[in-house]
């Protein structure tokens, strides 16, 4: 795997909190695990990211552009998912970054991303390496943290302790 993405910031602020009303929502992005308790992180032109993207008029709900994202970038369909909360950067707080974790119900066959033809790396690894991939600081390490819990608790997804290997899915 190629190093850390250089374009990560570690200015934004976390909060499990609803979005304040009022407040645009910028980004949907998702900790996605597969039922071994492995994290979904692509590898993109400029490092490391979580499946997800921008809103768009077609989308009726955050969690739509979630389903849409993830099925364009990486070809997964989600099952089960959860609103985890949102950050923000301290010097734009009109516009919130939602977070939600899911469950994986399927991997579907390769393909390019229909937003600019790229084909995403798609990996399957522990939080701990996808948080240090990801390099989002403190915000990503609270909302792994969160994303594991519910995926435990709710899902019975071994995210604490996952139980295969770490694997590029292609």
């Amino acid at each position: 795997m190629r190093g850390v993405s250089e374009t990560a910031n570690p200015q934004y602020c976390w909060t499990a909190d609803a979005v304040p009303a009022g407040c645009r929502v910028g980004q949907v992005y998702g900790w996605l695990f597969d039922p071994h308790g492995r994290v979904l992180v692509q590898e993109t032109t400029g490092g490391w990211n979580l499946p997800g993207g921008s809103p768009e008029p077609v989308d009726p709900s955050h969690e739509a552009t979630l389903c849409r994202e993830a099925l364009e970038e990486s070809q997964v369909e989600i099952g089960a998912m959860a609103y985890l909360g949102y950050e923000w950067d301290p010097r734009k707080r009109e516009t919130a970054l939602a977070r939600y974790v899911g469950r994986i119900s399927a991997f579907r066959p390769r393909h390019p991303d229909p937003d600019g033809g790229r084909l995403h790396g798609r990996w399957l690894m522990p939080l701990e390496e996808a948080c240090h991939l990801l390099s989002w600081a403190d915000s990503g390490r609270s909302q792994a943290a969160a994303a594991a819990t519910i995926a435990v608790g709710r899902w019975g997804i071994p995210a604490d302790r996952p139980t295969a290997p770490p694997e590029h899915v292609d």
